[in-house]
């Protein structure tokens, strides 16, 4: 298969500084897509853009609160001025952080559902009304296998990525009629910064973890990315409010 499926399309992705969202842009990228990424890492942000894209033509960083609507209406706003159309939105940002029910504070469910669900629902809120009016377009939601199952120790992170997939479902079946698809994504453990929460937890919890896992080992970004790909392309053009994981068969 021809590296050009994503060719003449614009894509934005959120928390592109560096993970999963950096690999997301880089597979875009090699498919033929130009891609804005934004973060609120800033330093981190350019850097990565640069790398990508030297010369900008490619790839350009915006810093990016995804809790924030001015910072939304900003993006856009700066994405289509720039580019003039948007075709795919990655909702990729995101934060994870430990706790249960007995000791989760307030402030810290309140600041990942903010991040993690709010920060999807005014993504596709603000990009929706231009994908409405050119009858096209790809929303991909990052979720999680904790969106899928029971997450004891992970309370607001499990009940954020539920409320992503559920969004998902709702806004695939609102917005098919004017042809755009949203998709949601559910990893797995994944090899990246965020990864390190659980060697912060102690010596032994990552291999704990990694147990789990029947494919025997922690996925890249990159795998995560490819099914990104996947649903940002025509390949999956049929495909609309479905689920897709990629966890080595941990949800199996």
């Amino acid at each position: 298969m021809g590296k050009s499926r994503l060719e003449g399309k614009v894509a934005l992705i959120t928390g592109g500084a560096r993970g999963m969202g950096a690999s997301e842009a880089q597979l875009f990228i090699d498919e033929g897509a130009r891609v804005v990424i934004s973060d609120v890492l800033d330093s981190v942000g350019q850097e990565t853009a640069k790398r990508l894209s030297p010369d900008g033509s490619k790839c350009v960083f915006l810093h990016h609160d995804v809790t924030s609507e001015d910072d939304w209406t900003a993006i856009v706003a700066s994405v289509l001025e720039t580019y003039g159309q948007i075709d795919i939105l990655v909702n990729n940002a995101g934060i994870f952080e430990r706790g249960s029910v007995l000791d989760t504070t307030l402030p810290a469910f309140s600041r990942t559902m903010d991040i993690n669900v709010t920060g999807v629902f005014l993504g596709m809120k603000s990009v929706a009304p231009h994908m409405v009016s050119r009858g096209k377009g790809s929303i991909i939601n990052i979720s999680s296998v904790a969106g899928l199952n029971g997450t004891p120790g992970f309370l607001a992170y499990g009940a954020s990525k539920w409320a992503v997939r559920g969004m998902t479902k709702g806004v695939a079946k609102e917005l098919a009629p004017f042809g755009i698809r949203v998709n949601s994504i559910h990893p797995g453990i994944i090899d990246t910064p965020m990864l390190q929460t659980f060697d912060e937890a102690g010596e032994g919890v990552r291999e704990a973890v990694r147990t789990r896992i029947p494919l025997g080992y922690e996925a890249e970004p990159v795998h995560v990315a490819r099914l990104a790909l996947y649903l940002g392309s025509d390949d999956s053009a049929y495909s609309t409010g479905s689920e897709f994981i990629v966890d080595g068969g941990w949800s199996a």
